[in-house]
């Protein structure tokens, strides 16, 4: 009985995070156009990293920040600040649907770059999986409700950009952060990414008065999105692992899609779902081997 509690439990948390963080590009679709996608990433970061440093202080677990600056500004760089970044502009162009398909990759790009740096095996089907997930997203954007057209193509580039940059900051927590808890080194990455992007915030201030909804937005980006999806996902960790709690990749994008349709009125067509299928597929390959 208790086993069963258990599990009915993690599912619930499994399913709040996905929810949790499908939204995020919704949030970000809809606060972009008001702060613009540099500033309103600064914002996400510097609330976020104040919450989380304060959970953090009162855990008894702050990590060694004077020792690991340097380590802590480069992860918060290519884990947050640059991918969060591409994802904001992405969706200025991009269904927020679309973009959260195309994010499903990271695991694909996270397999080759772990192979590339010796820490995996490289085998025939992380291969196929990754060739796959390409096909997924050739086909997403060649047959989505878009118009096929230059700034389209850049977007869904910016989209690949994060998952790579994703996919390398999971490397090198690997590499760089063992030992410490998956609270410090949040708290710690999301204080070196506001870090990282304090000398370019101030270079891209908003024009206009951001309005109310964007302010919501962007709260709702550093408190639920970042902030409490990471204190879940730490949660989903201790009670499963961390390969367990990596299936909300295959959850996320169908948040995101109920929330584009129901909340932005976002359209669907038959090709969005067959480059889901696709990239999801590839996803399970390349997690199904992973050694």
């Amino acid at each position: 009985m208790k086993i069963q509690r258990d599990s009915l439990q993690y599912f619930l948390m499994l399913l709040l995070l996905s929810a949790i963080w499908g939204g995020a590009f919704l949030f970000m679709r809809v606060a972009g156009p008001d702060f613009g996608p540099i500033f309103l990433i600064a914002l996400r970061v510097w609330i976020s990293a104040v919450l989380l440093v304060a959970v953090a202080h009162f855990a008894g677990g702050l990590p060694d920040f004077r020792k690991n600056w340097k380590a802590f500004l480069l992860l918060g760089a290519i884990n947050n600040a640059i991918p969060f970044t591409l994802i904001a502009s992405a969706v200025l162009v991009l269904n927020s649907s679309i973009a959260a398909i195309i994010n499903a990759t990271t695991p694909l790009f996270t397999a080759i770059v772990a192979a590339a740096f010796g820490l995996e095996r490289f085998t025939a089907r992380k291969g196929l999986g990754g060739l796959l997930g390409i096909l997924g997203v050739v086909i997403l954007m060649g047959f989505s409700p878009l118009p096929l057209n230059q700034r389209t193509i850049l977007a869904a580039l910016e989209s690949l950009l994060a998952a790579v940059a994703y996919a390398f900051g999971a490397v090198y927590v690997r590499a760089r952060f063992q030992g410490f808890t998956p609270l410090q080194v949040s708290a710690g990455q999301l204080a070196g990414a506001g870090a990282a992007m304090l000398p370019a915030a101030f270079f891209f201030l908003p024009k206009g008065s951001p309005s109310a909804l964007a302010w919501l937005s962007l709260l709702a980006l550093a408190v639920l999105c970042t902030c409490l999806a990471y204190l879940i996902y730490f949660r989903l960790i201790t009670k499963g692992g961390a390969t367990k709690a990596i299936t909300v990749t295959f959850m996320v994008p169908f948040f995101s899609l109920l929330w584009g349709v129901l909340l932005l009125s976002e359209p669907l067509n038959w090709g969005m779902f067959a480059g889901l299928a696709v990239i999801l597929f590839s996803v399970s390959l390349v997690l199904g081997s992973r050694s």
